[in-house]
């Protein structure tokens, strides 16, 4: 397997850089999910079309990194039902991930989406990049988190307001898992096992996931 990628601790003043890595947690890890994120349209199985990015190109690269932090699923996916993935900068642990390098412009787009907005205006990116964290308002996709640079590129996510023990968990749909679990084993830098151990140990997984029936989802 390949190495996962190391993320710096860095603040950014200034203008807002031309790239940033958008380093997803959940289902946009796996490629073909992000596509439609930026292209536009309705992935397999999902009760949501994408309006896309401005900018419709590909991501420049994607990445396997490992984020400070713990991953959990909460409220009800609209798109999926089921528990959504939600990332906790402040718990302990470590979080599997996948950075894309794409344009600012386009993480402002991909960003909005997540939000239920209109993609088509650039988000401001100034508090994010330099205190590590910003609030772009209190729902569940509205606070960005910058936990560093690669490359001396920022690292960006976006994630809900709340702590993991601040709010209810939620089991996440088969096919929400098989996206996520997808997605990491596209990476490169995880085997089937470890991804199906540490996706069915996070709050909200554990005890209706097992490592077993993950392996299987994958494997599909």
């Amino acid at each position: 397997m390949g190495s996962t990628r190391v993320i710096e601790k860095a603040q950014f003043d200034g203008a807002t850089p031309q790239q940033v890595w958008y380093t997803s947690y959940g289902s946009n890890m796996h490629l073909d999910r992000l596509t439609f994120y930026i292209a536009g349209g309705r992935p397999p199985g999902a009760a949501r079309t994408y309006p896309g990015c401005r900018d419709r190109r590909a991501p420049a690269k994607s990445v396997a990194v490992e984020v400070e932090g713990a991953l959990y699923f909460a409220t009800e996916s609209q798109v999926w039902t089921g528990g959504r993935a939600f990332y906790d900068p402040a718990a302990p642990g470590r979080v599997l991930a996948r950075a894309h390098l794409v344009t600012a412009e386009q993480f402002s787009d991909i960003a909005a989406q997540e939000m239920y907005r209109e993609p088509g205006s650039d988000l401001d990116l100034t508090e994010a990049l330099h205190s590590g964290r910003s609030s772009l308002g209190d729902g569940r996709y509205e606070t960005l988190v910058c936990p560093g640079a690669m490359d001396g590129v920022p690292v960006l996510t976006f994630t809900a307001p709340w702590s993991l023990n601040d709010v209810a968990w939620n089991s996440p749909s088969a096919e929400y898992v098989r996206h996520l679990a997808t997605g990491l084993l596209e990476a490169g830098a995880w085997d089937v096992d470890t991804i199906a151990s540490y996706v069915a140990a996070c709050p909200g997984t554990a005890g209706t996931w097992d490592a077993c029936e993950i392996a299987k989802l994958i494997r599909r």
